[in-house]
């Protein structure tokens, strides 16, 4: 069975990348932003649907970046394969969401979330002088990081 995943990489003009600190599942991530394609969508449309949920935010959907070319297990569900796919995504509007300037800052709002839910994220930029793979918790946004640190100067 196939999980398809859909991710955005979303720069400003400072030369930051966005990324997504995560509690789900009882563990910490910090990955790129987007989620799991459902039935009948397109992946930009997919990508474009992630970004309203998770930031209230329209993005144009740029050029694609990678797909997934190994085998990746999923880490919550053993019996499914992985497949990923980047694209850049461009902010059409100033964002609303609250950004975080250290990792893992989860704000009252958030908590809540949490308690409600069991799982909670939130949002922050990482200068790309600082940025790598190594700032980056799933295999195959690691392999992106370091993708765009080595294609883009």
């Amino acid at each position: 069975m196939f999980n398809v995943r859909v991710y955005g990489i979303l720069m400003n003009e400072q030369k930051q990348v966005l990324v997504a600190d995560e509690y789900i599942r009882g563990s910490y991530y910090t990955k790129f932003p987007g989620g799991g394609l459902e039935f009948g969508e397109g992946t930009r449309d997919c990508l474009k649907r992630e970004f309203k949920e998770e930031m209230d935010l329209d993005v144009r959907i740029g050029d694609h970046i990678y797909t997934t070319d190994f085998f990746q297990m999923s880490a919550f569900t053993p019996d499914q394969q992985i497949i990923a796919i980047y694209y850049f995504a461009h902010a059409l509007e100033p964002i609303k969401a609250p950004l975080r300037t250290s990792q893992f800052d989860f704000d009252d709002r958030e908590m809540e979330l949490y308690h409600r839910t069991g799982e909670t994220e939130t949002f922050r930029f990482i200068d790309w002088d600082d940025f790598s793979g190594e700032h980056i918790t799933l295999p195959i946004d690691k392999i992106v990081a370091d993708l765009l640190k080595a294609t883009l100067k």
